[in-house]
């Protein structure tokens, strides 16, 4: 028998029910940062991980998720544009549907991170939800236009924290602690 991977847009073309991993990572990156970042806590979720771009993302995919990451670029201090607008799109068909629901956020800022992380903060309490980590705001220091728009490479010890963090996430659920 050959077993073939499948993603929600086929299984729903197919009629079939996929069972989502528990841990949803959102993400957004327009230069590799936050992608990257997205990327690591997937790996130290293993299994218990998936990965969405916040354009593909949807009120349903939120609720069934038991815990939720969201990384994303700091762009002019806040957070990036296809990240607020997942926000906006999904606001009010979660709100009242997630309270409790664990979550954690990743900023990858070219300066502070502390607008976009502001930003953020403001949605996930509209939507109760329960912050388990600490933010995680990674400064780039990318202050001239060349700068911020090269592509990034990731500091190795910027994506072992990441890593980290989807490892307790799995961790956690697993024993409950969430």
């Amino acid at each position: 028998m050959t077993v073939t991977a499948i993603d929600n847009r086929q299984a729903a073309r197919l009629n079939v029910i996929m069972v989502p991993p528990p841990i949803l990572i959102v993400w957004h990156s327009r230069t590799g940062a936050a992608q990257a970042l997205a990327d690591a806590v997937c790996r130290g979720a293993g299994a218990s991980g998936a990965l969405m771009r916040a354009n593909d993302v949807q009120p349903e995919h939120l609720l069934a998720a038991e815990a939720l990451v969201f990384a994303c670029p700091e762009n002019l201090a806040s957070m990036s544009g296809e990240m607020k607008e997942m926000f906006d799109r999904c606001y009010y068909p979660v709100l009242g549907k997630a309270e409790g629901k664990p979550f954690a956020s990743i900023i990858a800022a070219g300066s502070d991170g502390e607008g976009a992380q502001r930003q953020l903060d403001r949605i996930a309490t509209g939507w109760r939800l329960r912050r388990i980590a600490e933010p995680m705001i990674f400064n780039f220091a990318a202050q001239t236009e060349l700068e911020i728009l090269a592509a990034k490479t990731t500091p190795e010890n910027y994506l072992i924290e990441c890593v980290q963090l989807g490892n307790a996430l799995k961790e956690g659920l697993e024993i409950g602690l969430f």
